[in-house]
Formats: structure tokens, sequence, C-alpha cells
């Protein structure tokens, strides 16, 4: 039995399986399943090529396909090709999905109503090569990080990264991202940064920032940091380049939640203790496959759901109908009441076959979305200096 070639395959075939037939997380397979479905489900084409065609291909040139074991592993690369096959093809098919989901939000018309220096930036094709050969990489020669920034006195847990472009243009607009992970794990330069480089190489100023984390800290304290941080980007982000008159605030998982929360709360005293008098107020959130209820058992007023004005700023969400930590209907329910309450705009990108953590890699998924935040931000800013 060729154990170096039986390895690859039988991880690619479960991580198939799972991609298809995701594993609800509280069951006792959850956890694993859940890691190994999401790297097949965004990575199909790099699944395929490295670790079922290059060890097929070396497996057969070194002999190893010399037992009834051998054909075995060879039959099980071939019967999960197929699986691969459908999971690309749901991948590739979001990018109209999200197109839609756009129409949907912003009116059939939003692209012509754009202004003529915005929609020029827009990027018309995906980054092919690099979803295929380099979807790991994130980093691009022309954004400078500027790395563990302080923006409070927590330590490390009160620690940003800043993302410019090295030409360091005047006037930029800023996106601040929180990491996911469940409020008690994760860090900055994690999750979204196929989103924070590309905005950054287009001329904006990005932050990704650390937060204090349960059960050593609570709500608010999470809400409390992400105040400060875009407290500090209105005070220091000049200094790179930035115009924080424009600043939209995204997260992924328990950082959308908080994002959504800031988002909703602006300039709230309750959540700014000794900074009262700072700007805390965004210009739009993005909500990528976000947590939407209470927080750990606390009150409703811990979730967004609760603090849905009539004012809120325009939200783009973005959820998978696969996804196995939160169910797509509570982020269907978000959106709806969103959508009956705040008069700005409202996109929902439901992803066909979209797991959690969906923004790790660079994926055709997630470079449709990157494209569709960029243009959804240009909407905003467009409607802003028509109503300035």
């Amino acid at each position: 039995m060729p154990v170096g070639y039986l390895f690859p395959v039988v991880l690619t075939a479960l991580g198939t399986l799972f991609a298809l037939r995701p594993v609800p997380f509280s069951r006792p397979l959850g956890r694993p399943s859940y890691f190994l479905g999401l790297a097949a489900n965004e990575l199909p084409f790099a699944a395929f090529f490295w670790l079922l065609l290059l060890p097929t291909a070396l497996a057969f040139a070194q002999g190893d396909i010399d037992s009834a074991g051998g054909w075995a592993v060879v039959g099980l690369a071939a019967a999960t090709t197929p699986g691969l096959a459908v999971i690309a093809r749901r991948g590739l098919g979001d990018r109209k999905r999200i197109e839609h989901a756009m129409d949907e939000g912003l009116g059939a018309g939003w692209r012509a109503a754009l202004d003529a220096d915005l929609a020029g930036g827009l990027r018309r094709r995906p980054p092919v090569a690099r979803i295929l050969f380099l979807p790991i990489l994130k980093r691009r020669m022309d954004v400078r990080r500027a790395a563990n920034l302080a923006y409070g006195d927590a330590g490390r847990r009160n620690l940003l990264d800043l993302y410019h472009h090295r030409s360091r243009p005047q006037g930029a607009p800023v996106m601040i991202h929180l990491h996911g992970g469940h409020y008690d794990s994760g860090h900055k330069n994690s999750q979204s940064l196929a989103l924070l480089y590309h905005l950054a190489s287009q001329g904006w100023v990005c932050v990704s920032a650390n937060y204090r984390l349960r059960p050593e800290f609570q709500h608010p304290d999470h809400l409390i940091d992400l105040k400060k941080i875009i407290a500090w980007v209105r005070e220091h982000a000049h200094e790179y380049g930035a115009d924080p008159s424009t600043l939209f605030v995204a997260g992924s998982s328990a950082g959308g939640h908080m994002a959504a929360l800031a988002a909703l709360t602006p300039n709230d005293p309750a959540f700014q203790p000794g900074f009262e008098d700072a700007d805390t107020s965004v210009t739009g959130a993005v909500y990528l496959n976000g947590w939407y209820g209470p927080y750990f058992g606390q009150g409703p007023e811990s979730s967004p759901l609760a603090r849905i004005t009539a004012d809120a700023p325009p939200f783009f969400v973005a959820h998978g109908d696969l996804d196995p930590l939160v169910p797509v209907a509570d982020a269907r329910h978000f959106a709806e009441r969103l959508r009956e309450t705040s008069s700005a705009p409202v996109v929902y990108a439901e992803l066909r076959g979209g797991n959690h953590a969906f923004d790790l890699y660079h994926s055709f998924r997630f470079e449709a979305l990157v494209d569709a935040i960029e243009a959804f931000t240009a909407r905003v800013r467009s409607q802003n200096r028509t109503s300035a």
C-alpha cells in the first residue's frame, strides 16, 4: 500500500465529503470535519492539482500502483474528483449570485449611478493565476503593513496593523476589519486579508486589529475596543494618507457581530467610557459569516438585531448556505429585519455551498465578494457625495 499516496487522497476525499455535507459544529465530528471541509470548499482547484492529480502521477511514475491497494487509492481519487467539480462549480457560480444580490440591494441601475472616478477603479476580472497557484499568499508588493500599532492599554490585545499603498495617496477611505474566533481566540492579520490587501492596493487605508478576549473579558469590552479603534483611526490615520470621514467597519464571525454592533450604536457613551466625545459613527458595515444573536447568555440588547433603527448605515451581509456554525436562516432573518427598518441600502449575498470562514483564502468565491464589497462601498460613497 503506497502510504505516501494514500494520505493526500484520503485527506482530500474526507474534505470533499465534509464540504458537500457539513457536520453541525455541535456534533462530535463537527470541529475536525469543519476544518477539513473548509479547505476543500474554498480551494478545490488546489486540492485537485496538489493532492489528487500530482500524487497520482507521481505514484504511477514511481511504480507504486502495483497492487490492489494502490488501485483502490486510484479509484478513491477518481471518485473524489466529481465532488471537487461540484464544489468548484458552486464557487464559480457565486459571482453571478453576488451580482444579483447587488442588484436586489442597490437597485438594477446602481452601476450607472456611480461617480466616474470610483467606477473606473473597480476590478473587472478575478485574479485567476493567484487563485489557482497562490491561494494562500496574501501579501502584495505595492502595499505596506505598519504592524503592531497600539490603540489602547491592553498590551498585545490592543494592537492593530495598518495597510496602505506604498505611494501613500491622500484622502484615502478607511476599512477596519475585526477577526473571528468565538470571542475567545483569533488574531489580527488572519482573516479577510485578500480584501484588505486589495483595497489597500487601490488606495485605501485598511486596519486589522486585535481585541480583548473572553473569558477574562466580556461584552461590551470587545465592542469598547472596536470603538477605541475607530477613535484611533479618526485621530491618527491621516498620518498614513487617510480621510477617516469615510470609514467602513467589517468583521468575520464574532468580528462581524462586533462590527454590526458598532455600526448600529454610533457615539453611544455607554460603549465609549473615557472617550465619550469621540466620533464612532461609520459610513457602512460589512458583515461576513457572522453571529447574529445575543452574546453568550446575555440579554437581547447584546444582539445586533435589537439595535436596528431607521437610521442604520448601509450594510453588506454575506453568509454561506452550508455554514455549520451559524444557520443561514439567522442571516436571512437579520437582513430581512434590517431591510424592513432601515432606510439605507442592504445587500444580502447568500453563497451556495459556502462554509464558515470563507474569507481565509484567495478563492473564486471570496474574490467575487471582494469585488462586490468594493463596488458596494463605491455606491455608498457616490450617494454620500450626492447628498453632501
